[in-house]
């Protein structure tokens, strides 16, 4: 971390230490540092292996037309079971237990907040550890999925024979009203907002930071985003990095 840097992280420790309402809102790069890469990612290799983007493939109208690539797909690109909180799941964690931050707003869909202990988090694209039959609504675990991958020509089915579906956010589909409400409500109410490994271009997720009327707004994310011009702090550098430099 250059100097520049350390100057701007002892602003963040005041801001921090001042703040008694913060909200954190995060995208991919939170979970980068877990070994779980943003699915956008493409090199050779993706070429070879799929015939249509990630966008068109995790789409609600793809998934009804070719469930059986849709499976491929998401068996391969969402789904990283052994993946653990890294850093900045943990801080923010560590954060939420000593009465600082209020709530966790995320576009990730891997629960790895909740993992390292995270409690108030809204999940705005679902989750792949929630799968319910589409029929009956039972509940099944990401295990479920993962093991039909050799039945059922890899479809993952009830137990009443009927297909089980993530509880993820696909194209063309809603967000849920209740994580909604919840998500902006607790930006419209915080005095300080991390936004974090996000570049801020998925909609309507994006315009969520819209809501943010509070007077601390720091940006952490290792690109630039539209956001940079409004904020009291930018750093350009690992999400983990800047979070774990905090004394909590």
């Amino acid at each position: 971390m250059n100097e520049e840097s350390k100057e701007k992280l002892k602003l963040f420790q005041k801001i921090y230490d001042e703040s008694s309402n913060i909200v954190f809102f995060g995208g991919a790069g939170v979970s980068t540092e877990s070994g779980i890469p943003d699915f956008r990612s493409v090199d050779g290799l993706y070429y070879q292996q799929w015939k249509f983007p990630p966008e068109q493939i995790l789409s609600h109208t793809f998934f009804e037309k070719d469930t059986k690539e849709f499976y491929r797909f998401y068996r391969k690109k969402m789904l990283y079971p052994d993946a653990k909180p890294n850093t900045t799941h943990k801080v923010l964690a560590q954060m939420e237990d000593k009465g600082k931050l209020k709530a966790i707003v995320t576009q990730n869909i891997d629960g790895l907040h909740q993992m390292a202990g995270s409690k108030n988090v809204f999940e705005l694209h679902g989750s792949v550890l929630r799968n319910y039959c589409t029929k009956c609504h039972k509940f099944y675990s990401e295990k479920k999925i993962i093991e039909s991958e050799n039945e059922n020509n890899g479809l993952p089915l009830c137990d009443c024979k009927s297909l089980i579906k993530p509880d993820v956010v696909l194209y063309e589909e809603g967000l849920d009203d209740y994580v909604v409400e919840g998500a902006i409500n607790a930006i419209h109410n915080a005095d300080t907002l991390i936004i974090g490994g996000t570049s801020l271009i998925v909609y309507p997720a994006a315009s969520f930071i819209d809501y943010f009327h509070g007077k601390n707004l720091i940006l952490i994310n290792k690109s630039q985003t539209m956001a940079d011009y409004k904020a009291n702090l930018v750093f350009h550098e690992s999400l983990g990095e800047v979070l774990g430099a905090l004394h909590l």
